[in-house]
């Protein structure tokens, strides 16, 4: 009401009363001040002010209220990376998302080799491309969860893990409470928990079969003649990332890739585990010597997809009717403020993972229905969602019989697929109505899956101590050196939002706010001057 009636007063006492007229003063002011302001500042003097003013702030307010419905907001200088374009498509249907994203990838590839050849343009090729040589040990370090080995590890693994501010996000102000907190939900949950792994044996498998994929990868990898050792990184257990990197420095490699064991990224799991890294690089002058690069995630890859088709197909066949399976992904979740706040590109990278493999599966002959939900949900925040539980029950209703579960984030068996899938799931699956119930194993060490983690260190390994990274061109995080990557993700996670979109977008909203309370101060400091 009040920017309408200033609008109305604008365009009416402004524009068609005489500026300086007696009926104009009679009306909109006080009795006349003394002489000496008269002489000052005169009523005619006045009133050519009030009109530039006015129009001023209509000017402002009219270019505000058209910044909420066409707006661009523009952000210089941020750095070239995929993360930020995430939150803009979300608006969108996820197969065109899909291509946009796919568009916007091709794109920013080819925008960052022009920026490594501009920026390399004026160095030696000796130092624009290091040369490594083909018989220094190549250094592979594998990054994972952790789990307990034993019922006494459980509490203070849950110490960890909820002492990491990548999990449990606190605000900046709360930042100190972090330790209170982690103690005090590592309590609650350790008689749970205990109980969960005691189902399972007592402990975690996931240390046996980490350092069993190692192993297999570094022979993969000495097959295709590279002399290659692999290292073993857990970040809430042991082996703790701290002690991997002594043992790599008292090997003194001078080369290594960095290999997150999940296969889409997230700020939960591979950022968490690369923030780690970042700080201990920049503590540890010893290791300004050793040259790296990340491979952020990897599930676009030919390989991986193929691993998990062969073993879905392996499944499918132990079905009575397997036409008639309902395909179930089940990924790992994370609460939705992490990718609608945090831009996290999990939730598209996951739904870009099942579309390839279905893609696959579709070539091989498959044609079965797919679902893909998430799981693990804790708390009372939103996560993402459908909900495993949820997804279950809803295909029971719709008279789904035959269900084949896909541990899609998991690459190693552990608590999330031997307890909570094969047991809490497959329970809650059976009282709902499901008939026939299968899983597909976790990837482990299957021979196709290994292959390719050996390739990509390969293709990755050209990149070691360069600018930038290996990247795929589907990938929607860049490769490169650790500081880097985490670097360009917090300040693409800082940044506001890069969007051209129509309507009351977020950017929109902010440039329209800030202008109309300039245009708003403009008009209050307008209308204490035609009262003086």
């Amino acid at each position: 009401p009040r920017l309408i009636h200033l609008w109305w007063s604008v365009g009416v006492d402004v524009s068609l009363s005489s500026p300086g007229s007696r009926d104009s003063r009679r009306h909109h002011h006080p009795p006349p001040r003394p002489t000496c302001w008269n002489s000052i500042w005169t009523v005619r003097n006045r009133g050519i002010f009030l009109m530039y003013s006015h129009t001023a702030a209509m000017a402002a307010v009219t270019y505000a209220l058209l910044v909420s419905f066409f707006a661009e907001a523009r952000v210089g200088n941020l750095p070239t990376s995929m993360l930020r374009t995430r939150p803009t498509t979300r608006q969108l249907p996820y197969s065109h998302r899909l291509s946009l994203l796919s568009q916007l990838g091709n794109s920013q590839q080819s925008n960052r080799k022009k920026i490594h050849s501009s920026v390399t343009a004026n160095m030696d090729q000796s130092e624009a491309e290091p040369q490594l040589e083909a018989a220094e040990p190549l250094g592979v370090l594998l990054l994972n969860l952790g789990g307990p080995e034993t019922l006494e590890d459980v509490e203070p693994f849950l110490y960890n893990l909820f002492a990491d501010p990548d999990i449990i996000r606190l605000p900046s102000a709360l930042k100190s409470l972090q330790p209170f907190i982690a103690k005090i939900l590592s309590s609650s949950r350790a008689p749970k928990s205990k109980e969960a792994y005691e189902s399972i044996g007592g402990g975690s498998p996931l240390r046996e079969i980490t350092e069993q994929q190692a192993q297999a990868l570094e022979e993969a990898l000495r097959s295709k003649g590279q002399d290659a050792k692999v290292y073993v990184a857990m970040r809430y257990w042991k082996p703790f990332t701290e002690d991997s990197i002594e043992q790599i420095k008292k090997d003194g490699l001078k080369q290594l890739v960095i290999l997150p064991l999940y296969p889409q990224f997230s700020i939960s799991t591979s950022g968490s585990s690369l923030r780690l890294l970042a700080d201990i690089f920049k503590q540890d002058k010893q290791l300004e010597d050793l040259k790296h690069t990340v491979i952020p995630s990897w599930y676009q890859r030919p390989g991986y997809v193929k691993a998990m088709c062969d073993l879905i197909e392996t499944e499918l066949e132990k079905f009575e009717n397997k036409e008639k399976v309902e395909i179930f992904f089940s990924a790992h979740g994370v609460p939705k403020s992490y990718v609608d706040e945090a831009f996290d590109p999990y939730q598209d990278e996951m739904e870009h993972s099942v579309q390839l493999i279905m893609r696959e599966l579709r070539e091989r002959g498959v044609k079965n229905h797919e679902t893909l939900a998430y799981q693990s949900r804790v708390g009372p925040v939103e996560w993402l969602q459908p909900y495993t539980e949820d997804a279950i029950q809803d295909l029971a209703k719709k008279g789904v019989d035959d269900l084949l579960v896909v541990p899609i984030s998991f690459v190693n068996e552990h608590i999330e697929t031997l307890e909570e899938i094969d047991m809490e799931y497959r329970e809650l699956a059976e009282e709902a109505g499901i008939k026939n119930w299968g899983r597909v194993p976790a990837l482990n060490s299957y021979p196709v899956f290994i292959e390719d983690l050996a390739d990509a260190v390969l293709e990755a390994k050209p990149y070691i101590g360069s600018i930038g990274g290996y990247s795929d061109d589907m990938a929607l995080v860049p490769g490169g050196p650790v500081d880097e990557l985490i670097d360009t993700y917090d300040n693409a996670a800082e940044q506001p939002l890069v969007a051209w979109e129509w309507g009351f977008t977020r950017n929109a909203e902010t440039i329209n706010g800030r202008i109309a309370m300039i245009a708003l101060a403009a008009l209050s400091a307008v209308d204490l001057l035609r009262l003086m």
